[in-house]
């Protein structure tokens, strides 16, 4: 894929794991990690009447599609109707993240966490954001939150693996920091650099 959405700052990757975004064995982009799920979550919305505003995976292929605006109006327009809408908050959160609104996101996401605490998605993308931050220990709480809701959950489990790494890379250059680091430690280091660097 060629055009590719714009990549949160060091954001934890993952394989999507099931839906309309599934990712046949390949690296999924950052912004499929914030999808995760996401037929789950608009599952879990109310039923629309046929009068009703969209839903939210309608809102979400007009997005994709590339229309943005329209896309954020029906959205603003289905959330004013159904505020408590999980599917629609969710892809609010997820079209936040992308306009490059991490802090609305994270809002929003936290929000979800305690509004909606069995759903396992909002606490791996609120973890995508803090690991972006560069907050590693909160990003591995929320993980661990969203595995206890899931065990299965391919992105989550994907995603605590990559905050994994990044914190031993974190240890072993505070680690290797003194004057004493020996090549083993050193060499733990460098492999661990490499895996952190794999997107």
């Amino acid at each position: 894929m060629t055009d590719r959405p714009p990549r949160l700052p060091n954001p934890v990757e993952a394989r999507c794991r099931r839906g309309p975004h599934a990712c046949a064995g390949r690296r999924a982009p950052a912004w499929l990690a914030l999808l995760a799920g996401l037929s789950t979550v608009l599952a879990a919305g109310p039923a629309a009447a046929a009068d009703a505003p969209p839903s939210a995976r309608e809102i979400e292929q007009q997005y994709r599609r590339g229309e943005a605006a329209l896309a954020s109006q029906r959205l603003a327009l289905a959330l004013a109707q159904r505020p408590a809408d999980p599917g629609l908050r969710f892809l609010k959160g997820v079209m936040l993240t992308e306009a490059g609104q991490a802090a609305e996101a994270m809002a929003l996401f936290e929000a979800m966490t305690q509004e909606f605490p069995d759903l396992p998605e909002p606490y791996n993308n609120l973890a995508v954001l803090h690991a972006g931050a560069g907050r590693l220990d909160r990003a591995r709480e929320l993980l661990e939150a969203a595995l206890r809701l899931d065990p299965g959950y391919h992105a989550a489990n994907e995603n605590l693996g990559d905050v994994f790494v990044r914190l031993a890379q974190r240890a072993y250059q505070a680690a290797a920091a003194g004057p004493l680091a020996e090549a083993t430690l050193r060499q733990k280091l460098r492999l661990a650099s490499e895996l952190a660097a794999v997107r």
